[in-house]
């Protein structure tokens, strides 16, 4: 399953889910370097973030952001 961290609430990571719906997720359940907007790799065992789609999530709302504001 993949997953997008939306945000951070006190020991909870907000994830938004594959779906679009929302779920919580005690903090210490996720790679400890996570930040916001992280793509994540969910399996049964473990989570791992997906760097590779990280970047490109980034690249993307970076050149819309770029665009817009041309």
């Amino acid at each position: 399953m993949k997953a997008i961290i939306d945000r951070f609430e006190g020991k909870y990571a907000v994830l938004e889910l594959e779906d679009g719906t929302m779920q919580d997720i005690e903090r210490i359940k996720i790679p400890q370097e996570s930040k916001e907007g992280d793509c994540l790799t969910i399996s049964v065992d473990k989570i791992e973030i997906d760097i590779s789609e990280t970047n490109q999530r980034r690249d993307s709302i970076k050149k819309l952001m770029n665009e817009l504001f041309e």
